[in-house]
């Protein structure tokens, strides 16, 4: 175990578990909570006004800014933070787009406290935590989506017209079919908007 503390930011949507969690890691003597954020973006104007924490432990899906784009952002701004992701067994997709962005570890939400704990001080101790389930899933999980094919659906989950797409990614409204159409094809899906939500459900959007 750490001789030194450990300072951890959560970022939980849901207040219940968010408080939880926090009132579990303060037990421990080398841990300390220095705050609780409700969503990403909370947590990114934290970050804006605070010396970042050692580790950032966050929920994956939250309104406004989410646990991926939280680390998109850590990533970007060469944060000196470890970011650890709380995840389900459902969305085997994140692992992967998370590792690209340097997320340390993963914390299953079916885990019980001890893991938790465990994985907190084995990620400030410099160690990356991937369980063993999530580990083979994302192994079997292949998108066959290109990125702008994703693109492309993301915008399209989103409400936006095929114009509207193809204006925010400076296409034309023809390619922009045609992604949405191979989208379709590759997840055998019915239409655009089934397409987005198996994507979703698997964790690629």
């Amino acid at each position: 175990m750490n001789s030194k503390v450990t300072t951890i930011l959560i970022v939980e949507d849901q207040s219940l578990v968010r408080d939880a969690i926090a009132m579990l890691l303060s037990l421990e003597d080398d841990l300390t909570v220095v705050d609780k954020c409700s969503n990403g973006q909370e947590a990114i104007n934290y970050l804006n006004e605070h010396p970042a924490p050692d580790i950032i432990l966050s929920d994956i899906e939250m309104p406004l800014v989410s646990g991926l784009d939280l680390a998109a952002h850590i990533a970007n701004g060469s944060l000196s933070t470890k970011m650890v992701l709380m995840t389900t067994f459902s969305k085997p997709g994140y692992i992967k787009r998370a590792l690209s962005l340097g997320v340390k570890g993963f914390i299953l939400k079916e885990s019980d406290s001890d893991y938790l704990i465990k994985a907190i001080h084995d990620v400030s101790a410099g160690k990356k935590v991937i369980s063993t389930e999530l580990a083979i899933m994302a192994l079997d999980d292949n998108n066959p989506l290109s990125k702008k094919e994703m693109s492309a659906l993301k915008l399209a989950s989103e409400g936006l017209k095929t114009q509207d797409i193809a204006r925010s990614l400076f296409l034309s409204e023809g390619t922009v079919r045609n992604y949405l159409s191979e989208a379709i094809s590759k997840l055998d899906a019915t239409n655009r908007v089934d397409a987005a939500r198996i994507a979703k459900q698997k964790g690629w959007l």
